[in-house]
């Protein structure tokens, strides 16, 4: 049997202008996940990313504190099809459709914009984000320039394919991604609805570690949203 491991980047700079991007708190998330597989131990036959700034740089941060140990993780080769969807495009092409014909859409704006500059901002927009992405998982409205669910999902499930086709028997491969990923390959695993995808996705937090199991036959979750190597005042979301 061999082992897939989908590591979340550290977290980001959530409703900054350059969302992809490391904060100082991913990257010692970053830090300590390497420095715990090396305490441990632990061994990768491969090591994989996904083509965004904030994937790439949690694996190298990663990759530097496993080496300080004197040992070395491989480099990690990208994989586009482990890309996030664009949660940029789902908002702007979704939202001004479903503000006019959904009372509670055009609410949850007016509670985000009047949130502004405090506390509250976070929670708010994470709120009015997931109406507008649960329904565009559902399939409720379309866009033209807003690529479906059903394309995410399916180009995701290509490069976990690639992921599962390397050569040799019991290889234990890790792959940096985002929740989106994470959330369809715990689908395809689980046979779980998209609706129930993703709610998963909400779940993962930075710098969390999901594993599957996999043979040519089966495809299994074995372990889901660990953080071993974070104290509980670390964990984060956004």
């Amino acid at each position: 049997m061999g082992t897939l491991v989908l590591a979340r980047h550290g977290q980001a700079n959530f409703l900054s202008d350059d969302y992809d991007k490391l904060s100082p708190l991913g990257e010692t998330q970053a830090r300590l996940l390497g420095s715990f597989w090396a305490s441990k131990g632990a061994v990768f036959d491969a090591v994989f990313s996904g083509p965004r700034t904030r994937q790439i740089r949690t694996a190298e941060l990663a990759r530097e504190a496993y080496s300080e140990s004197g040992r070395d993780l491989p480099h990690a080769e990208v994989i586009p099809e482990l890309d996030e969807y664009n949660g940029h495009e789902v908002m702007s092409g979704l939202l001004p459709l479903l503000m006019e014909r959904d009372r509670r859409v055009r609410e949850l704006v007016e509670a985000h914009e009047r949130s502004k500059g405090s506390e509250e901002q976070y929670k708010s927009f994470q709120r009015l984000f997931e109406r507008v992405v649960v329904e565009w998982v559902e399939g409720s409205i379309r866009h033209p320039e807003v690529t479906p669910w059903s394309e995410f999902k399916e180009q995701v499930l290509r490069g976990v394919a690639r992921l599962r086709d390397g050569e040799g028997r019991g290889r234990r491969i890790v792959a940096f991604t985002s929740g989106g990923p994470i959330s369809v390959t715990m689908q395809a695993a689980l046979g779980v609805s998209d609706r129930v995808a993703i709610g998963l996705n909400w779940q993962i937090r930075n710098a969390s570690l999901t594993e599957f199991i996999f043979s040519k036959d089966r495809f299994s979750l074995d372990v889901f949203n660990s953080l071993p190597h974070l104290d509980r005042e670390l964990w984060t979301y956004r």
